[in-house]
Parts: C-alpha cells; sequence; structure tokens
C-alpha cells in the first residue's frame, strides 16, 4: 500500500539513522540484510534437512555497500523501505509481489522538497517514451537507484564526472541486453550503429549526457525527465555547436559549473559562431603561452632598444 511519510516522521528516521547507518553499511557483515546481500554466497540453516546450506547470491541482488555510503538514502536501514518481514530467511515468496514505494511517496507534497520539484518531474516522466511504453512498470528506480545515488550533478564542479555518471545510469539498460530486454520485450540495439551519423562518437559520449540530445528541455526544470522517442532525438549540430547552444539550458545551467567560469576552466560564451560550449583550457598550456607572450615581448622591446642605440 502506498504511504506518505510526513516531515516530521523523516526528520526522525533521519536522526536515528544518521549516526548509525553509514558504519552499519561498511561493516556489512553486522548488519542483518548486508550480511548477505553484500557477498558473492550465502548460508542458511535448511530446516528440512538440518544442515547448513551455501549458495550464490543472485549479481542483482549484490549491494554495492562503499557506493551506499555515498548515496542520498544512506540515512535509510532496508526496513524503512522494504517490509520488516524480509528480516528472516528465507524470505515469503509473497514479500516479492508487493509494491514498493514510489518518490513521491516520501518526497511528493512536501515543502521540504519542494525545490527539487517532484511533482513537476513525475509530470514529465509520464510524458516520456519510457512511460508510454511501459507505463507505471517504468518507475524512477529504472534509472536512480534507490541505494546507491547521489546528486552529482547538483555537486559536482567536474564537467566529465557528471557526464559519465549520468551516462552509466542510460547505459545500465541500454548496453545490457538482459535488461533491456526485459523492459522492451525486444533485442537491444547496438549504440555504436544507432550512432553511425554522429561524428567523433568516443567524444560526444565523454563530454555531453544522453539527455542532452534525448529530452525536451525545460527552463523551469533543472533535469528534463521527457525522454523523447529516437525519432525526435536532436540531430542538429548547430543546437549545440553555436553561441545559443542549448547546453547552456541543460548541462551548463548548473550554478556548481557555471562559477568555474571565472577561473578559466570553462568558457560558456565566446563570440565565435562555431565554438564549442565547454572547451577545456589546459592551466600548464596557458600559463606556457603566457610566458612565451612577454619573452616574445621583451625580446622585440630588447631588439628595438639596440637598434636605436645603435643608430645613435
Amino acid at each position: 500500500m502506498k504511504y506518505r511519510l510526513s516531515i516530521l516522521t523523516l526528520i526522525i528516521v533521519c536522526s536515528i539513522r544518521f549516526a548509525s547507518q553509514g558504519q552499519s553499511y561498511q561493516n556489512a557483515l553486522h548488519h542483518q540484510c548486508l550480511k548477505c546481500h553484500s557477498q558473492q554466497s550465502y548460508s542458511f540453516l535448511n530446516s528440512v534437512t538440518n544442515k547448513e546450506v551455501k549458495r550464490l547470491m543472485n549479481p542483482y541482488y549484490i549491494l554495492d555497500t562503499v557506493a551506499m555510503t555515498a548515496g542520498v538514502h544512506k540515512q535509510f536501514d532496508c526496513t524503512d523501505c522494504h517490509s520488516s518481514e524480509y528480516s528472516t530467511y528465507p524470505h515469503q515468496a509473497n514479500l516479492k509481489l508487493e509494491p514498493l514505494s514510489t518518490c513521491l511517496d516520501c518526497h511528493g507534497g512536501d515543502e521540504a522538497f519542494a525545490s527539487y520539484q517532484f511533482e513537476r518531474i513525475d509530470e514529465e516522466f509520464k510524458k516520456s517514451v519510457h512511460y508510454k511504453i511501459s507505463g507505471d512498470n517504468f518507475s524512477c528506480t529504472k534509472c536512480h537507484s534507490q541505494h546507491t545515488y547521489k546528486a552529482t550533478a547538483r555537486n559536482s564542479d567536474n564537467v566529465l564526472e557528471i557526464v559519465d555518471y549520468s551516462n552509466k545510469m542510460c547505459l545500465s539498460c541500454h548496453n545490457d541486453m538482459k535488461k533491456y530486454k526485459l523492459i522492451s520485450g525486444h533485442e537491444n540495439p547496438k549504440l555504436v550503429q544507432v550512432h553511425e551519423w554522429l561524428p567523433n562518437q568516443d567524444l560526444h559520449f565523454q563530454h555531453v549526457r544522453c539527455i542532452e540530445c534525448h529530452t525536451e528541455v525545460t527552463d523551469s526544470l533543472m533535469v528534463s525527465h521527457n525522454i523523447l522517442s529516437k525519432d525526435k532525438a536532436l540531430r542538429k549540430c548547430v543546437e549545440c555547436h553555436s553561441a545559443n547552444s542549448r547546453l547552456k539550458a541543460s548541462l551548463y545551467k548548473y550554478q556548481n559549473l557555471q562559477k568555474r567560469a571565472g577561473d578559466g576552466a570553462i568558457n560558456p560564451v565566446l563570440a565565435n559562431e562555431s565554438y564549442v560550449i565547454g572547451s577545456h583550457q589546459i592551466p600548464a598550456l596557458k600559463l606556457a603561452s603566457i610566458v612565451i607572450f612577454v619573452l616574445a615581448l621583451a625580446g622585440i622591446m630588447i631588439h628595438g632598444f639596440f637598434r636605436i642605440i645603435k643608430k645613435k
């Protein structure tokens, strides 16, 4: 059954978990759930044969405890979202049929999270190709792992880190044949072949997020969640490679990236119509160019000075 946590409940839970949860995730063997779900194998007492049994853990159920301690939900315990009945093993089979809580169950209608606009995000997502094809079977957690997700784009000032983290969300399905077919029902197209039209594929994949070309940009949302069908994906180079680049309204709209413009790490605006937004300057080369310019200028001045002296 869906439920909503009040802000008071969230504060209480966070207060209780904050001091202890990170430590218990790091010491997974001391955690009731993670002593199994962080390991390649697990053991249990078979009550029928009365023997200790050891089995391999399903790889999809093995959790990265290091990533969990960096995630946005690190303050919470497993049973804050999962049924407390999971604390006993073997787990009851019908527990898997219980619907999991959604993001809006906790974050919806709460002033504490109003700035993140979860309701608007949900509205945009329901326009996306993912929702149109899969409906409620495609939830937030298909892209944003509730166990390990961290708000990298909002906090990092490293463009490559932001792009890498975001694109791995897409590739976790679109580059995984089994997961893709499970959701879509058909074979996964090869990404390199699909993007044959795109020049310098590797550079684009490293420096631009998939969503820059595959979403409808919305000014009032930090991240657009309206994923477009492939026939509507952006293919016009000038949309990004121009002084009015759409990247300003998507990737480079974050304040943590904009603040870097002052130190020359990013050139957000160049007068040249053929510029590439986000071009990087290498500090060592920048310093070398300044030194060469100063030496050249000094050489010209010294040469001119001696010529004047010689004429006299």
